[in-house]
């Protein structure tokens, strides 16, 4: 129907894409299936309701390939960074990384770089719905990883908002470690100093020179004792250089937490959105191209290192035939002036 969401197959260099356009053009979308990866969100802005750039995804088929800065990367089956790359599970000691002596720096899982299939595609007036699934997630597949999962990725896209939920199913015969997350860049100006940022958070998470959580109660820092990281109340970036976990978010209506992005001269905000755990901040100083022009802004279920934390174990662990379900996204809010 020419007054629905259409939707379109296409290619980045050798990799297939699928796009999502809004009906007049006020919203496309862009996904990689290799990792189920958002490659660009634009929304109309304005009376002439022109395309902007919210994102900052990868540019072409060698920087997807790359997987330089993870951009947009979905995070799964743990996010962030692994000690070592080696933990203990199951009563069994595993390495991420064998026969690996130096350069042991593994993180961000590696579904991003997956393949996946599109398994359904629901349009209407309003939004369209994406399904994507893989299933490569097999014993013998990932060193360190032994466990069997199929991940369903599901993309909601209407005018204003994108809404992602990663479901995983254990179909193996063991409980597996599991945790997963989002690692978009997001962009209203450049560079992002000029923005302001709201972070709905009490904790810091105090991490050592390798950025791994210090060991037990010493990881949690009240952000009342960190100033230069409270961001409770809505203050500018500057040139502040940030590479942090942020942890106790504190939900909203629904059980909803909101961190926001606002660009104080335009009058456009971003709320990225999440339903319980944690949310990383970078500022993106060490990216290969355009530093400091976005700002990542990462729903993350569990910390960095949690494979190695007895506290987490619990919510780790995902048991034979379950399923676990995280969903985040992220709203465009134009200015009303």
């Amino acid at each position: 129907m020419a007054d629905e969401y259409r939707i379109a197959e296409g290619r980045l260099g050798g990799e297939p894409t699928v796009t999502v356009s809004a009906p007049e053009g006020l919203v496309c979308a862009v996904l990689a299936l290799r990792g189920a990866t958002l490659l660009s969100w634009q929304v109309g802005r304005g009376a002439a309701g022109q395309l902007t750039e919210l994102t900052d995804g990868y540019r072409d088929e060698a920087e997807l390939l790359s997987q330089d800065g993870v951009r947009a990367g979905l995070l799964a089956p743990f996010p962030n960074r692994v000690a070592d790359g080696r933990y203990h599970y199951g009563g069994r000691d595993h390495d991420l990384l064998p026969g690996r002596r130096a350069d042991r720096l593994i993180y961000h899982g590696f579904v991003r770089e997956l393949p996946f299939e599109l398994i359904s595609a629901t349009t209407t007036a309003d939004s369209a719905r994406l399904l994507l699934r893989t299933t490569s997630i097999r014993p013998g597949r990932y060193s360190g990883y032994p466990f069997a999962l199929d991940l369903d990725v599901e993309y909601t896209i209407g005018p204003r908002e994108l809404g992602i939920e990663i479901r995983a199913t254990n179909v193996g015969g063991t409980t597996a470690p599991y945790a997963s997350g989002w690692h978009p860049y997001f962009t209203l100006s450049r560079p992002v100093d000029d923005l302001v940022l709201q972070i709905p958070a009490h904790t810091l998470i105090r991490t050592d020179a390798s950025l791994i959580p210090l060991r037990g109660k010493d990881a949690f820092l009240p952000l009342d004792r960190c100033p230069d990281l409270d961001f409770r109340t809505p203050r500018r970036l500057g040139d502040a250089v940030v590479d942090a976990c942020f942890a106790d978010l504190a939900p909203g209506p629904g059980g909803r937490t909101e961190t926001v992005l606002s660009d104080p001269v335009t009058g456009d905000g971003l709320r990225v959105w999440q339903h319980g755990g944690y949310l990383h901040v970078f500022t993106g100083d060490t990216l290969a191209r355009d530093r400091r022009t976005s700002i990542a802004l990462e729903p993350v279920e569990a910390p960095t290192d949690a494979y190695n934390r007895p506290e987490h174990a619990t919510t780790l662990a995902l048991e034979p035939g379950r399923q676990r379900e995280f969903r985040f996204g992220v709203t465009y809010m134009p200015s009303t002036h």
